[in-house]
């Protein structure tokens, strides 16, 4: 019985990576939770990360394997076996640990200002350089400060702040509330794409009330998560691309009502069209075939690839 579920997607073959959440985990000031964690058919099985634990602590955790469905199908598992009894959830990757402070931070924001939907900053190293923390998004933002310890905000009309850049948020940092994590799902197909952004999205569009806090909760991992080893010269990385694009033209949608945000978002799918285009001039680089058949996939569901396709050419052969 207790008030926040903890959802760790677990797909892993380095040791300790998840012995190292799970301790940040246990050094939390907030104690009352449980943990799920979705073993994603992980080449070295969550089980036997556990081992080291004491007893009292390996009771707090329910450990689900399932057939491999990416980094969205196993946050679906995991809430979709929250207990009836929490009242929040909270994501936590296995290669990010926590800062103690972060879920009493959370839990006090969303009881104290009855808000369902909350995140905190993220810390990261160099490659991680393109994330910034909260406390840059209250220079550029209309943020109202609600309090000092922890150093919380609110800021009017989020989606549209985010649309314009989303890099302020991140899952280890999110903590919602029932009323989104009963019907609010990942678009698992999307995976290694934006479904982290589409969720955003529909959380925030669902919520009575968004916080930010500009306090540090999470600690970023730095490149041992395998759900994000695909880099532009992996024959993956075009599939990424589309499945990002896919997940922006979804988003499109949502905000068809929203004229203003939609510049936002179309400027992403044409960042992707042209990651896209460049991946497969890699290709031709390294004396391989471009993917033809995902391409043909890709123009027939949006022709403007062919248009970035034309445009990178005539910049390249053009004086």
């Amino acid at each position: 019985m207790a008030s926040i579920t903890i959802v760790i997607p677990f797909y892993q073959r380095q040791k300790g990576i998840l012995q190292r959440a799970l301790t940040s985990i246990s050094k939390q000031v907030f104690q009352d939770f449980d943990i799920v964690i979705v073993d994603d058919e992980s080449p070295l099985p969550a089980e036997s990360e556990l081992q080291s634990l004491s007893a009292e602590d390996r009771a707090r955790i329910r450990v689900i394997r399932q057939a491999n469905a990416g980094p969205g199908g196993a946050r679906n598992t995991g809430l979709d076996n929250v207990p009836a009894s929490s009242r929040f959830v909270a994501f936590l990757d296995s290669d990010d640990e926590w800062a103690p402070l972060h879920l009493s931070n959370a839990f006090e924001a969303l009881t104290r200002h009855d808000a369902d939907c909350y995140w905190d900053s993220i810390e990261g190293g160099e490659g991680f350089s393109y994330h910034f923390g909260i406390a840059e998004l209250v220079k550029s933002a209309d943020a109202t400060r609600l309090s000092a310890r922890p150093s919380l905000i609110e800021v009017p009309d989020v989606a549209s702040v985010m649309l314009k850049d989303w890099a302020f948020l991140h899952l280890s940092c999110m903590v919602i509330g029932r009323p989104l994590f009963e019907k609010i799902r990942f678009e698992a197909k999307l995976r290694l794409a934006a479904e982290d952004v589409l969720f955003f999205c529909d959380c925030i569009l669902a919520a009575k009330r968004v916080l930010l806090c500009e306090d540090a909760g999470a600690l970023r991992g730095e490149g041992m998560n395998i759900f994000h080893s695909i880099d532009s010269a992996s024959p993956e990385f075009l599939r990424q691309q589309f499945n990002t694009w896919t997940a922006l033209d979804t988003l499109e949608q949502r905000f068809l009502q929203r004229p203003q945000d939609i510049a936002s978002i179309r400027s992403y799918k044409n960042r992707a069209r042209k990651q896209a285009i460049w991946s497969q001039v890699g290709q031709l680089r390294r004396r391989q075939l471009p993917q033809f058949g995902l391409l043909m996939r890709w123009a027939w569901r949006d022709p403007a690839i062919l248009q970035s396709a034309v445009q990178l050419a005539v910049s390249k052969f053009t004086p």
